[in-house]
């Protein structure tokens, strides 16, 4: 049976957005997905369904989530074998590049338009850069990155529908998962 990693998007954030990965784990195993394992409180759950359509994956959870939390949880949803790919382009593209201090992985629900992806790659500044694979944009952020800053390329409204992770957290999800 195919295995499946949801990255769920603005989880946890704020006194009304709560979703606590007990219940996560409820909530997929209540749509019927076994193996069911989440790792730290940002969302992040891998599971096992017969499905193989990623949109209908993603929409049984959003309909789900949303039943049971009372607000939309957008759901990006990647194969094991897909993570581990990200993991691994990650890890190469951060060696290629001396003096990073910071590299984030954008998952989108959508891969985006040719021309959208030039744009962003186009955004290139003294803080870093943004490369685009298929589903994934990596913010690459160099020296001029200001900790704290949450878009410091100003790529995020191009992305369309994603959530980020730092590259550790892929790194260690593709360990542990894959």
């Amino acid at each position: 049976m195919p295995t499946y990693v949801a990255f769920l998007r603005a989880i946890n954030l704020g006194a009304n957005r709560k979703f606590p990965k007990a219940d996560i784990v409820r909530v997929v195993e209540g749509v019927g997905f076994t193996d069911v394992q989440t790792h730290i409180n940002t969302g992040n759950v891998r599971f096992t369904t017969p499905m193989r359509s990623r949109a209908r994956i993603e929409k049984t959870l959003e309909d789900a989530f949303a039943e049971d939390r009372g607000f939309d949880v957008p759901s990006i949803v990647f194969t094991i074998d897909e993570l581990a790919a990200i993991a691994r382009d990650a890890v190469v593209l951060t060696a290629g590049r001396h003096g990073l201090e910071r590299h984030y992985v954008y998952l989108l629900k959508e891969a985006l338009p040719a021309d959208t992806v030039a744009e962003i790659e186009g955004l290139k500044t003294d803080a870093g850069e943004m490369v685009v694979r298929g589903r994934v944009a990596h913010a690459l952020l160099g020296p001029g990155y200001q900790a704290g800053t949450v878009d410091p390329l100003r790529a995020a409204k191009l992305l369309g529908v994603a959530t980020n992770r730092n590259l550790n957290v892929i790194a260690t999800l593709a360990d542990k998962w894959c």
